[in-house]
């Protein structure tokens, strides 16, 4: 009881596990090397980020993961200069966090905790790749899931002929 009388309602208990994250594709492809040019080119990189989450046949279980093309091409002449494709995902444990709020938090806090690795990976590939480590900067995990739904309301709304 509080202190007017009434029962306090308590929020549930969130418990979140990672039970397991993994590369399941990945590709990177050095196109200045294949086409034999070298020298200080100016790099423009491009990335694009997609999230997806899916619930697995065990109880309380989702995959989520997080998929990166990554372009970066020669700001001189727009010639690319690689290529890299990574689907990260992970595997989690969710109890408590109520059916309204479960996408939300499938596709900001899960891919939020695997970020980190994703970073990693994308740095140590690039420089192992011959180039100088890329060092992905934080993604706004709440943005893009904002721009996701937004995106799937517009199409929503498209007449259809």
């Amino acid at each position: 009881m509080s202190e007017n009388g009434t029962e306090a309602t308590q929020a549930p208990q969130i418990k979140m596990n990672v039970l397991t994250q993994f590369v399941r594709d990945m590709s990177f492809e050095n196109i200045l090397a294949q086409k034999g040019a070298s020298g200080n080119a100016q790099p423009d990189v491009q990335v694009q980020v997609n999230l997806d989450a899916k619930k697995r046949t065990s109880d309380h279980q989702y995959e989520v993961a997080i998929k990166l093309n990554i372009t970066s091409k020669n700001k001189d002449d727009d010639s690319e200069m690689f290529i890299l494709e990574l689907d990260y995902a992970g595997v989690f444990h969710v109890e408590g966090v109520p059916e309204d709020q479960l996408h939300p938090f499938l596709l900001i806090e899960c891919p939020r905790i695997l970020f980190p690795f994703v970073r990693r990976i994308v740095s140590d590939v690039t420089r192992d790749g011959g180039f100088p480590p890329l060092n992905l900067d934080n993604i706004d995990f709440v943005a893009l899931y904002r721009q996701e739904i937004a995106r799937r309301q517009e199409q929503q709304d498209q007449p259809v002929n």
